[in-house]
């Protein structure tokens, strides 16, 4: 089942911490690439330095102010595409950025496509999934344009992090070291067919 926009349209921390176990999907030229989301990051409105709300409604961000369950898509460091998701209503700008997924469907071409290597971060996921700028702006509630985030597993809060973002060096306190980011550590998962079990790490 696809999220409904619903979902996103509640406090950002709390989608933060539920996207965890849901899995993005992206349909790639009839291939369906799918992983479950292992980490989130949150961006909350112009107060936060660590967000780029903090410069205001400008055309970069013109997709967070807008309705939510939307993608909000953006270049960095020359190199890396990231995904995030708009939350809370629209007018508000926040957002949750996806920072690593564990694939489940398409794993062979989502390998190809990152030359072997992991899908744990931003960057990472997006080129495992060929999202970039053509998915700015994307309704990750519907199908339509080939990218959008359906129900998972269940992650239990024993087996979350919680701590401070990463990478935003030249932000002031509190903004630095504000525990906005979920993390699902201490498991491993098997696949059973079509599904994936959760299994405590000893």
């Amino acid at each position: 089942m696809i999220l409904p926009r619903e979902f996103y349209d509640r406090p950002t921390l709390t989608v933060a911490r539920e996207l965890l176990g849901t899995r993005l999907v992206r349909l790639l030229d009839g291939v369906r690439l799918a992983g479950l989301i292992l980490e989130t990051e949150a961006y909350i409105g112009e107060q936060d330095l660590g967000c780029h709300a903090r410069a205001g409604r400008t055309p970069r961000t013109q997709v967070m102010y807008g309705p939510p369950g939307h993608a909000y898509v953006y270049f960095v460091y020359g190199n890396h595409w990231l995904l995030n998701v708009v939350t809370e209503r629209q007018g508000f700008p926040a957002a949750v950025l996806i920072r690593a997924i564990w694939p489940v469907e398409g794993i062979e071409a989502m390998a190809a496509r990152r030359g072997g290597r992991d899908t744990f971060g931003p960057g990472k996921v997006c080129r495992a999934m060929a999202i970039g700028r053509a998915e700015n702006g994307a309704d990750l509630t519907s199908s339509h344009a080939g990218v959008w985030i359906e129900a998972g597993i269940t992650i239990p809060d024993w087996a979350v992090t919680v701590g401070p973002r990463v990478g935003l060096y030249s932000v002031p306190e509190p903004w630095k070291s504000i525990p906005w980011r979920f993390r699902v550590s201490g498991v491993e998962f098997q696949r059973l067919g079509d599904t994936v079990r959760l299994i405590p790490v000893s």
